[in-house]
């Protein structure tokens, strides 16, 4: 791996460069690279889980999820749920002596502020909130969040509030918190070049000292294509890389001084089938069944993605309700076939087919070439339409995009540990009024099984709620296919301590910093 004489040079150099940053100042300067970059990173306004790789530099929540998956107070100091008459509330006490990065005390005035913003109707989260009715501050310290009705997956959602600094952002507005965010989390924002880079610097004065990061300074290179950050990191010009290609996986672990770790991403994929018109034809449960039993996704997991891949049918292990008993549809191309001549389609179908390109998740876009070749086999014919992130992210959204009709390789956050109740809600439920705003299927007893599983706490009653739900959407093909959930690997210098969180999708720079 770096035998080859000019990386040698290169690398020797670059070493040199990154060795010397390293060892200047207090805890060092340690270089990482993203393979995908945020679209912007205010969490008021975020829409993609992307989003999280920054938003988790600056910005924290109520609650949070240790390494080892188990949620635990963060920003709360104590919070419990009370019912009087027919509201829910759920009263919050914060930590005291906070700060933001600007040195102001985060109160609660910020998150009664946080709360305005983020159920404001420009916001992509407000059908998060859609049964807080108002957020009551008592004091500086304690809130009362009013709920119309019991809401579950605010626990999953962290009680689904950010701590932003309510004075400033209504000083710089807008385009000065995307400028320059702030937030209370361990690192301070410096400087950033879109498409190449971001620095941030250590907060000292960081609450919770234990988890202070040791690095005094991180750069955050943005670099897409998979060889050139593979490259980057072979020569020693950065330190950590993120979505390490599955094909050399194999050779990371063997190269010696180079640390691998790999973790389940809290997405689950699945193939989303876009169908307005009634009379199209992914309108059809029996072409959509085709689909399903057109793709090997478990040859695709074995020699596309190397094994990188947890199969799912509709959940994946360690989610709230998951079924082991529920299978995926097996690969079957004859029977997709004869499904689509029962629908009247014989000679089979022509359509849009939209492909992720920048590596959300390991091979993603070759993963997606895949899956349109295999539709091809039997008859589903895809006109297949290539695109960065940026693009990709809006398509799926109702009202956010021109009308196409069309089958998309496509994604949504279950969380670690998982839950599907926000993700079932977004693209499985009904369109409108807060719900279904990815949402293609419309099948009112689904929908009334999503808001009653929502709506009830009790966790016995909830994983009883998920499995029916599972069943029922698995057997109509309701709100896309479910196909796995990836793996993504990391890979850093032995020169560095690195512990992987799972906030913003294990790439949480809390626990880094130089090796002693």
């Amino acid at each position: 791996m770096r035998n080859n004489g000019c990386f040698i040079l290169l690398g020797t150099l670059a070493l040199i460069f990154v060795a010397s940053s390293l060892a200047e100042g207090d805890g060092g300067h340690i270089t990482v690279a993203f393979g995908a970059e945020p679209t912007q990173v205010d969490p008021t306004r975020t829409s993609a889980g992307v989003d999280g790789y920054f938003i988790g530099l600056f910005y924290e929540q109520l609650l949070g999820t240790t390494p080892e998956l188990e949620r635990v107070n963060w920003l709360a100091e104590a919070w419990q749920v009370t019912q009087q008459g027919a509201k829910t509330i759920i009263s919050v006490s914060i930590r005291r002596g906070v700060k933001f990065h600007n040195g102001d005390e985060l109160t609660a005035h910020d998150f009664r502020y946080a709360y305005q913003r983020q159920s404001d109707p420009a916001s992509r989260q407000a059908g998060r909130l859609r049964y807080v009715d108002d957020v009551e501050v008592l004091d500086d310290y304690h809130f009362n969040m009013i709920l119309s009705q019991p809401d579950a997956s605010l626990i999953s959602l962290n009680l689904d509030l950010f701590a932003i600094p309510r004075k400033y952002y209504q000083a710089v507005g807008d385009d000065g918190v995307q400028a320059h965010p702030i937030g209370t989390g361990p690192w301070k924002f410096v400087s950033r070049k879109p498409r190449e880079e971001l620095v941030v610097e250590r907060f000292d004065d960081y609450w919770n000292q234990d988890l202070k990061p040791k690095a005094k300074r991180l750069t955050i290179k943005i670099i897409p294509e998979d060889t050139t950050r593979v490259a980057a990191f072979k020569t020693g010009a950065v330190d950590w890389i993120d979505a390490v290609p599955p094909a050399q996986l194999e050779e990371f672990k063997s190269t010696p001084g180079v640390v691998v770790a790999s973790r389940p991403a809290p997405n689950n994929l699945y193939i989303a089938m876009i169908a307005i018109d009634p009379t199209n034809p992914l309108a059809n449960v029996k072409v959509r069944l085709a689909i399903a039993h057109a793709v090997d996704f478990d040859a695709i997991i074995e020699y596309i993605l190397y094994g990188q891949g947890i199969r799912t049918a509709q959940l994946a292990p360690g989610t709230i309700g998951y079924e082991a008993s529920l299978k995926p549809y097996p690969y079957d191309p004859d029977k997709a076939r004869q499904l689509l001549a029962a629908a009247g389609y014989k000679r089979g179908i022509n359509v849009p087919c939209y492909n992720l390109t920048t590596p959300r998740e390991p091979y993603i876009k070759e993963m997606g070439e895949a899956m349109f070749a295999y539709l091809g086999v039997v008859g589903i014919r895809c006109r297949i339409v290539q695109l960065e992130y940026g693009a990709w992210i809006n398509l799926v959204r109702v009202n956010a995009r021109p009308v196409m009709d069309g089958i998309v390789s496509t994604m949504w956050g279950h969380g670690l540990p998982g839950d599907p109740t926000d993700a079932w809600s977004g693209h499985v439920h009904t369109s409108g009024d807060g719900w279904g705003t990815y949402s293609y299927h419309s099948d009112p007893e689904l929908d009334d099984m999503i808001k009653q599983l929502r709506t009830t706490m009790d966790l016995k009653r909830q994983e009883e709620l998920i499995r029916a739900v599972a069943r029922v959407k698995h057997e109509r093909v309701a709100g896309g296919i479910p196909t796995y959930r990836p793996l993504i690997t990391f890979a850093w210098s032995d020169r560095i301590e690195f512990k992987p969180w799972p906030g913003a999708f294990w790439r949480a720079m809390r626990e880094i910093g130089l090796r002693e």
